[in-house]
């Protein structure tokens, strides 16, 4: 089970620069950038999903509600199609030419009216939705407002707006937040005289971390501080979507603020939502991740179109109540086993999950592992040799120090298989507690990663 997985993870970590010496100076000079990488055993590599094909479990897709598992997403896929033999495929160009097509607007249409919000935008990726809105909606003299965990994508598109103003608060920290907006208003006058805007960025569910914005208690400081209608708040709902709220319909209608919030991003169906026609307009005009790409094609879209079909027909209701059962079985079966319980008092792992699990089921799919530095690549080894997919998280994606695994929780997950992931991880514990406490005079790293670095070293790889 573990050669598989581990083996071209083991290949590509391999130190090439030196062996690059006769290679051009463009490709040495690659190499060695990427050596850097290596040095750190964390360079990225692309793999083959080998739990598609029955040879592991899942718990690191995206594929939460299981409408891909599950086959639901592709016969509805497949019957939308048929209803529209005579679109083609791809698209002719960008939509400010002549790629728009009706179609298209339909189906916009229909994703602003299941979000209650006035009008949609599908755009090619999540990341280039938040490029798209940061480059294109603040303007000259208006301030940026972000927590300081947004996603990369988000601080990307900060970097190329037009604002001179920005600044983070802690993450979901209302406090500083309030302190954030003080100083805005006290460094610029034209947002205090209320002729200039703050577009404050937050997510509804941050996946590092798994913990929620406290979004209504962000929205009720803005209004209290900020002159009327200059805080406008823009909600990354990509890990939301289809998981939290009525049918999936996110955060931000799960707690009623639709009319609080500008622009909503969607990555279920990489839809950009807004509180009116304004905003989308400007994004079509000023958007250079909008104006020069081609418009989405019919499958694409057909494809987003049929997950929310799924999602407004009530399909999808039992898959998002069986994550919010697992999880809690999962913690609770975590927080009871003693091997976990003196790894924790150890200091080597830790739970991330912020809500009271114990009164009530979460909602989100996500549970991170955090661990010592470098531990989390000896967790997802012990974890693949166990025949579970789950990947590493390390800097640059998080910060320096902050180390873990990030278990993502299906709806066709069972109880058995979270039995033995908990199995899994907890051997994987009590092995760190001896080793750390010098119970284990031989080995000084776990045994799977023993045998994952080892293999680094061998001709043959993983045997």
């Amino acid at each position: 089970m573990a050669a598989p997985i581990l083996a071209d993870w083991i290949r590509n970590q391999k130190l090439k620069g030196p062996a690059a010496k006769s290679a051009t100076t463009f490709d040495r000079n690659l190499e060695e950038a990427l050596d850097v990488r290596r040095r750190d055993h964390a360079l990225y590599t692309l793999k083959q999903n080998l739990w598609r094909e029955g040879t592991a479990i899942d718990f690191s897709s995206s594929d939460a509600l299981s409408l891909g598992a599950s086959g639901l997403l592709r016969k509805e896929f497949n019957r939308e199609l048929a209803c529209y033999p005579d679109l083609p495929p791809g698209p002719s160009s960008s939509r400010i030419m002549d790629g728009n097509y009706q179609y298209l607007e339909m189906v916009e249409g229909e994703i602003a009216r299941y979000h209650d919000s006035q009008t949609a935008l599908f755009v090619s990726s999540g990341y280039d939705a938040n490029v798209a809105v940061f480059s294109a909606i603040p303007r000259s003299g208006d301030a940026i407002l972000y927590d300081e965990l947004v996603h990369a994508s988000a601080h990307d598109g900060i970097q190329q707006s037009q604002t001179t103003c920005r600044a983070s608060f802690r993450h979901n920290d209302v406090e500083s937040f309030r302190d954030a907006l003080e100083n805005v208003i006290h460094s610029q006058p034209l947002i205090r005289l209320g002729k200039r805007s703050v577009i404050v960025a937050v997510e509804s569910v941050y996946s590092m971390d798994a913990d929620f914005c406290p979004l209504q208690e962000l929205i009720d400081a803005a209004s209290e501080i900020m002159p009327a209608g200059t805080a406008q708040f823009y909600v990354d709902e990509a890990h939301a979507t289809g998981i939290i709220g009525p049918q999936g319909r996110g955060l931000v209608c799960q707690l009623g603020v639709q009319k609080d919030v500008a622009i909503r991003l969607h990555t279920f169906g990489k839809a950009l939502a807004s509180s009116g026609e304004t905003v989308r307009s400007a994004l079509i005009n000023f958007a250079r991740a909008i104006i020069f790409t081609t418009a989405p094609g019919f499958p694409v879209v057909a494809a987003a179109r049929s997950s929310y079909r799924l999602m407004a027909a009530g399909q999808t209701i039992q898959a998002q109540e069986n994550i919010g059962v697992l999880v809690k079985y999962f913690l609770d079966a975590m927080a009871s086993n003693a091997a976990w319980q003196k790894a924790e008092r150890q200091g080597i792992v830790s739970i991330l999950v912020k809500y009271d699990w114990e009164q009530k089921p979460p909602v989100s799919h996500i549970v991170p592992i955090r661990t010592r530095p470098r531990y989390s690549y000896w967790l997802v080894f012990h974890l693949a040799f166990a025949g579970f997919i789950t990947y590493p998280v390390e800097y640059p994606i998080i910060p320096k120090g902050q180390s873990r695994v990030r278990l993502a929780f299906h709806a066709h997950n069972t109880k058995e298989q979270i039995d033995d992931l908990v199995s899994a991880i907890c051997s994987w514990a009590q092995e760190m507690v001896e080793i750390e406490l010098g119970q284990d005079d031989v080995n000084k790293i776990p045994r799977a990663a023993k045998q994952v670095y080892s293999s680094m070293y061998s001709d043959d790889g993983m045997s």
